[in-house]
């Protein structure tokens, strides 16, 4: 970190600018970012007559009021088009037993991911999963350029949920949130 002086405002505080950090090896950096637990989403959407979806972890809530959720997008993605001039997503928060299905819309063609996979058409014809533990009908809120990626920011329009066990990620590998034992209360 430095400390930098803005010189039109002499009379103001001093700010901090973080310092890029030296160029590491990209494989380190990503284990170190696979150390932060998520949960496991399918986002979906229908554009040019086609379902198009993927499996996403970079899911996060934004406001309560506005209802506003975030994910992100590659750049480089061939879906990319879709997701961001389509309109609207429907996102899928996966059930520990749908691990399956996350793998599905990891890889492959529109249709390979699609194949099979039951579940519910919501406004604009996407396509709500089957069994998930909660769903958010989204339209699109603003896009943000971030890197090799878009931020998605979504106006959620309507939601459900189930009392479930959601599908974990970390380290690179699926698995299950555990809650602790509530502590004893206090005498």
């Amino acid at each position: 970190m430095r400390h930098t002086q803005d010189s039109n405002c002499p009379n103001t505080h001093s700010k901090t600018v973080a310092t890029p950090a030296p160029p590491a090896d990209g494989a380190d950096y990503r284990k170190a970012l696979s150390c932060f637990a998520t949960g496991v989403t399918v986002v979906t959407t229908h554009w040019q007559g086609q379902d198009w979806g993927m499996t996403c972890n970079s899911f996060n809530s934004v406001s309560l009021n506005p209802r506003l959720v975030l994910w992100s997008i590659r750049r480089e993605s061939s879906s990319l088009a879709a997701f961001t001039q389509g309109g609207g997503f429907t996102i899928s928060v996966l059930a520990q037993s749908q691990q399956a299905l996350a793998r599905q819309f990891a890889t492959g063609s529109m249709s390979e991911r699609f194949a099979g996979v039951r579940g519910q058409r919501e406004a604009g014809g996407r396509l709500r999963l089957e069994g998930c533990v909660a769903w958010f009908e989204c339209d699109l809120h603003q896009l943000v350029e971030a890197g090799d990626h878009t931020i998605v920011l979504c106006a959620v329009r309507d939601f459900g949920w189930q009392d479930s066990a959601a599908l974990g990620f970390w380290r690179s590998r699926f698995g299950q949130f555990e809650p602790f034992e509530a502590p004893p209360p206090k005498p």
